[in-house]
């Protein structure tokens, strides 16, 4: 991770480091403009009593006025690598803490940790290490992004540590991650890649496409095989041909895909996320960050497994060679672009950034939508859609700030 001795976060966000406790008092989110599965209402409230939302309001519960804002569902990020200026690959416990709440004040309340390549028994360490914070609860599970990849779409990997997807080392990392694998990326054009995907199927774990320099055919195999996710839709995969469709045509064109789009301003083209949109449709799409040390963090250089990464002006290139290397992206900010400047319906902005991570995780009965029953995870965006709070399992991590 970064060495950065008395660096600090944002302003914005040191303001609301001292956001105040859960209260014992049910509370009542009054007049706001609620986001709902079935739509948005205008004039809507939303009951918290503990850590759930309930459908009745008991006598002592606060109101609180939330009229001119937006109540949407905390955050779901299904791949991210740290934050906060720490790093989820390699920090201690203690860093990666700070990595999960430096997202948590931007919104995430639910975030699966991703590693990036490295040396087998190292992730199988790592995964160890992540069991724990996901039997804790801190985070939702994890994304092995690599070793499994392409030398020819490794993208920020370092390729003296990638090998080709043998099952039985796939079966390793699921193994020491005790049950709290969600996700592997995969080239599954590589040798041994379509038999991985039937495993990780098998185990209930995500096999996702990506790094992958897989034709139209291999990928569209792959898919039959029991892949559902395409990693980074557009970005470390060939582009479409109109001889050679490859695979960002099979990934879209298919009902069982989830695509991942990171909508940073840098690693897509507006159009790209139209396309993506028009042709998977709003329930396919599922908003991440790609997020590396330095999201809610400062420029400079840091670690991204083993390879040295330069953050300027909030983009992240390896040192060498230039490569995009993550991004300092966190969901609220995805939140806002895509409404303003990608116009995308609020609710379908919410089906990205909520409800689909949510479904794909098997997590929906508890996250993803605010419904009575479920945990009481939320943010209030303002009109213009800035981020006024956040409220993880009733308590306040960002104290509403609705002036």
């Amino acid at each position: 991770m970064a060495a950065h001795p008395g660096a600090r976060d944002s302003a914005d966000l040191r303001l609301r480091r001292g956001a105040r406790p859960a209260t014992t008092h049910p509370q009542v989110l009054s007049g706001g403009r609620v986001v709902l599965p079935t739509g948005t209402v205008p004039d809507g409230r939303v009951i918290v009593e503990g850590t759930r939302i309930t459908a009745a309001a008991p006598e002592n519960a606060q109101v609180i006025d939330v009229t001119g804002h937006y109540v949407v569902p905390g955050f779901i990020d299904i791949h991210n690598h740290g934050g906060g200026g720490a790093s989820f690959t390699s920090g201690t416990v203690e860093e990666v803490l700070k990595g999960i709440h430096t997202h948590r004040l931007h919104g995430t309340t639910t975030v699966v940790a991703s590693t990036v390549t490295g040396d087998m028994d190292f992730l199988a360490q790592r995964a160890g290490l992540l069991s724990e914070l996901a039997e804790q609860g801190d985070i939702a599970g994890i994304h092995f992004e690599g070793p499994f990849i392409s030398p020819c779409r490794k993208g920020a990997h370092s390729e003296p540590l990638l090998r080709d997807p043998d099952p039985a080392e796939v079966r390793k990392l699921i193994d020491a991650a005790r049950g709290h694998a969600k996700m592997v990326t995969l080239a599954t054009e590589l040798p041994g890649g379509v038999d991985s995907v039937r495993l990780l199927a098998e185990h209930g774990v995500i096999a996702a496409i990506g790094h992958t320099d897989a034709t139209y055919e291999q990928t569209v195999e792959a898919i039959e095989a029991g892949a559902t996710v395409a990693t980074h839709l557009f970005n470390a995969m060939p582009s479409i041909g109109h001889r050679a469709p490859g695979p960002i045509t099979a990934l879209l064109e298919d009902e069982r895909i989830t695509v991942e789009l990171i909508d940073d301003g840098t690693h897509l083209h507006p159009a790209a996320l139209q396309l993506a949109f028009h042709h998977a449709g709003a329930d396919r799409v599922a908003f991440i960050t790609d997020a590396m040390d330095a999201a809610g963090f400062v420029d400079g250089r840091y670690m991204l497994g083993p390879l040295e990464v330069e953050v300027s002006e909030g983009v992240a290139r390896l040192v060498e060679g230039g490569s995009i290397a993550g991004s300092t992206l966190t969901l609220d900010r995805a939140f806002k672009r895509a409404a303003t400047v990608d116009g995308l319906p609020v609710e379908a902005v919410v089906a990205a950034i909520s409800a689909n991570p949510a479904k794909l995780l098997g997590m929906y009965d508890t996250v993803g939508s605010l419904e009575p029953g479920k945990d009481a995870d939320l943010v209030i965006l303002d009109e213009r859609f800035e981020l006024k709070g956040v409220m993880r399992r009733g308590e306040w991590v960002v104290d509403p700030q609705l002036g």
